[in-house]
């Protein structure tokens, strides 16, 4: 299969502080992929050099094939790419509708299709047409959390980067996103998630990249998971 993001070489820093050392990873069209590793290990910081939220970046970053080290953030973006943060970034002052309308919706070009609809997005996340009116903060943090990656997905963006979207959610919630994840796979999506939940996100990806320090440490595919169970509880500390 073509790769959706292919990283070769990856180093980032943060000020003086050299945050990646030589992280290379490759994410198929349709995959979902998962970055594990205790806090401080660069997870965050990989999803955010990809979309060019670092300082300094070196190394190479292709998305859909196309060189992507040396690209603006915006830019980044109209690549194709969603980026959903920890912190979820919902506009207060707007309402839930508000809040999925404001990002523009990338053209339906190169084999890109177009975002979903405000209908299919409902169809999806019914909590949130039943708030569609509410106040953006006024929304749990599940409803706020689907919210986010709404917004992704009315943009027409096909790679998403999730970080920690599972994190302090009641259990019912997560269920939600697990079968949220699983749908968006169905349909062809590539999902690049951090996540500390490793029950989680076990039966959702492909393959697990295990970081430590900033550098890949260990590369997982989901059919090793069983036999990987010791060493990854003793990096991961789960």
């Amino acid at each position: 299969m073509a790769a959706a993001l292919e990283i070769q070489g990856l180093q980032a820093w943060y000020g003086e502080s050299h945050i990646l050392h030589d992280v290379s990873l490759s994410v198929a069209e349709g995959e979902v992929v998962t970055l594990l590793g205790r806090n401080g290990a660069g997870r965050t910081t990989t999803l955010r050099a990809i979309m060019g939220l670092t300082g300094t970046r070196r190394g190479s970053i292709r998305i859909h094939g196309q060189e992507a080290i040396r690209l603006p953030t915006y830019k980044i973006a109209h690549l194709g790419v969603g980026y959903c943060p920890e912190e979820r970034g919902i506009f207060s002052s707007l309402s839930t509708e508000e809040n999925l309308l404001l990002p523009p919706v990338l053209a339906a070009s190169q084999g890109r299709a177009a975002g979903m609809t405000l209908d299919e997005i409902y169809e999806m996340f019914p909590n949130l047409y039943e708030r569609r009116r509410s106040q953006g903060t006024r929304l749990s943090g599940g409803e706020q959390q689907m919210l986010a990656v709404a917004r992704i997905l009315r943009t027409g963006a096909r790679l998403m980067l999730l970080d920690e979207i599972s994190e302090g959610l009641a259990p019912v919630i997560v269920q939600a996103l697990a079968r949220m994840i699983t749908t968006l796979k169905a349909r062809g999506y590539t999902i690049v998630m951090v996540e500390q939940n490793f029950r989680f996100a076990a039966p959702l990806a492909e393959r697990f990249y295990v970081m430590e320090h900033g550098r890949i440490v260990k590369t997982v595919r989901a059919a090793e998971l069983q036999a990987s169970m010791p060493e990854l509880t003793e990096l991961l500390g789960v």
